[in-house]
């Protein structure tokens, strides 16, 4: 009897010990919430041509006189990674007898890829850096350079690619406004020494710096990075690239019930709002001082909008929303969650094509009588898509349902005890690819087109389908040790241990934590 109670008294030891390390180590629930949660991209295959309208998309910067804004796009086939980076730039200027040493004085980019995730202190020997800087009719050999870590920084590389430029405006080296330029950068997986894509779910570190150069000498403006702080010699600053889109693991649940979420319905406030050019392609506006400042406060539509042109960047609009999970049970399991939108028209019906809209989580709250395109929050992650066909005719109020699965961005706001924060924008290729939606600021009449989240969720299975990491029968303190070994990475990285990935996103963190403080000492068997 005494050596049960001394080998409960050392699991009750070692579960404080742990705890003591996660707060040491500033990896408590709430550091690692504020701290920095590092932003992902999970990047499409494709099994031939890599489609622009069906990249994923990510964005950073501002819209202003000076500053430049970025519109990335990301895809991978069986032989090479494409990264597609649109500028929105009022001046336009690179160097007409360049040298590899300061491209980046000019307008250029700094591509950073880590074939080892998002970690290390140095750049290794597989770590690169890719530069590409704007040209016009010159060979594009003198406006590229690659670059690979030797363990302290960079040295010149011979990794084959391609970075292809071309630019939208009245022409560069000149004091007339443009509209922006673009680096496409093809990059074979041969050059990595790869025979092919790495396997699904890979995840490596990823990083970029876009230059800016307004005039002639000494007239280089701030740079714009993603992430927004990083280090370039330093991978552990970087974000994450990942190689597919994520899938969902529905949890084991039972006595499932479903919850429908929507502005007024029961209480709930469900704050909505579009950036960016509206329906109107920004009509009336100053595109530099005016365009990246406008807000839509109360307009009872909302548009998704963007292509390849990067000179149409007027027409572009994104679309913000967020939804209260507080009416949701604590200790539920999320079995699936579904956005629906209610679409009412399109750009010129008779051009249209279909889009592929995008969901992303955010992090960040938000204002809906303040947010513009220079302040709205930046995507965490790419996590659904769903085709949203042209309407070709009118249709009766409240519109066409379109659907989105949402699962995986309910479980971890759920988990987080966040309100569900979400971002929807595409990758289009063509010109009128917008599409309307009704906004939660309709009125009473047309309710049911509001935005609506149906959660369907229940109770954690039975105590046998909870996986106890020792086989022991219950979980106690040797779970955590187990737990503790693989925590803070993520899948594919080194040390991250499925079996301890309890919640089943890829990532052992606070909320596996907080499931086995949930069930401590559960019986399993």
């Amino acid at each position: 009897m005494k050596s049960m109670e001394r080998l409960a008294h050392l699991e009750t030891v070692l579960l404080i010990v742990f705890l003591i390390a996660l707060a040491f180590l500033g990896r408590s629930e709430k550091l690692l919430a504020q701290s920095n949660p590092g932003q992902k991209v999970n990047a499409p295959y494709f099994s031939g041509n890599i489609s622009y309208a069906e990249a994923a998309v990510f964005w950073f910067g501002r819209v202003t006189p000076s500053e430049n804004h970025v519109d990335v796009r990301v895809g991978y086939n069986e032989s090479k990674l494409l990264v597609n980076v649109a500028i929105f730039d009022r001046r336009l200027w690179y160097d007409q007898i360049p040298s590899a040493t300061d491209l980046t004085n000019w307008d250029a980019v700094s591509l950073y890829l880590n074939l080892r995730g998002n970690t290390g202190e140095r750049p290794q020997e597989d770590t690169y850096r890719f530069d590409g800087q704007l040209n016009w009719w010159e060979s594009r050999e003198n406006y590229q350079a690659a670059y690979q870590g030797d363990g302290l920084g960079w040295l010149v590389s011979d990794a084959s690619f391609s970075a292809v430029s071309g630019w939208r405006g009245n022409a560069p080296n000149d004091d007339q406004d443009d509209r922006g330029w673009v680096l496409t950068y093809h990059l074979p997986f041969s050059s990595f020494g790869l025979s092919g894509p790495p396997p699904s779910g890979t995840v490596w570190g990823m990083a970029m710096t876009v230059y800016d150069r307004d005039g002639t000498e000494g007239m280089v403006t701030p740079s714009k990075s993603w992430p927004e702080v990083f280090e370039p010699n330093r991978p552990t600053t970087w974000n994450q690239f990942s190689f597919g889109l994520p899938v969902f693991q529905f949890p084991p649940a039972v006595s499932t019930q479903s919850a429908i979420i929507r502005d007024k319905l029961n209480g709930a406030v469900v704050p909505d709002a579009m950036v960016g050019g509206g329906t109107v392609c920004g009509d009336g506006l100053d595109f530099w001082t005016q365009w990246g400042e406008a807000n839509y406060s109360g307009y009872t539509y909302v548009n998704v909008q963007n292509q390849t042109d990067v000179a149409d960047w007027p027409c572009f609009s994104r679309y913000y929303l967020a939804f209260p999970l507080s009416s949701l049970p604590f200790g539920k399991e999320i079995v699936s969650a579904r956005l629906t939108l209610h679409q009412f028209g399109n750009s010129d019906p008779s051009q249209a094509q279909p889009s592929l809209i995008q969901i992303f989580r955010v992090g960040e709250d938000w204002d809906e009588g303040t947010i513009n395109w220079n302040n709205s929050p930046l995507a965490l992650e790419n996590v659904s898509q769903s085709w949203i066909d042209p309407l070709t005719e009118s249709v009766p109020w409240p519109g066409a349902p379109r659907h989105w699965d949402v699962s995986a961005a309910v479980s971890r706001a759920y988990q987080l005890n966040e309100p569900l924060r979400l971002a929807l924008y595409s990758a289009d290729s063509a010109y009128h690819s917008g599409k309307y939606f009704v906004s939660s600021d309709t009125g009473d009449w047309n309710e049911v087109g509001r935005p609506t989240l149906e959660v369907v969720y229940g109770d954690p299975a039975s105590p046998e389908t909870f996986p106890d990491v020792n086989r022991d029968g219950v979980v106690n303190g040797w779970d955590f040790v187990s737990t503790s070994h693989s925590f803070g990475t993520a899948l594919n990285e080194p040390g991250f241990n499925l079996e301890v990935d309890f919640n089943s996103d890829g990532r052992v963190d606070h909320l596996d934590v907080n499931l086995l403080l949930t069930n401590w000492r559960r019986e399993t068997l």
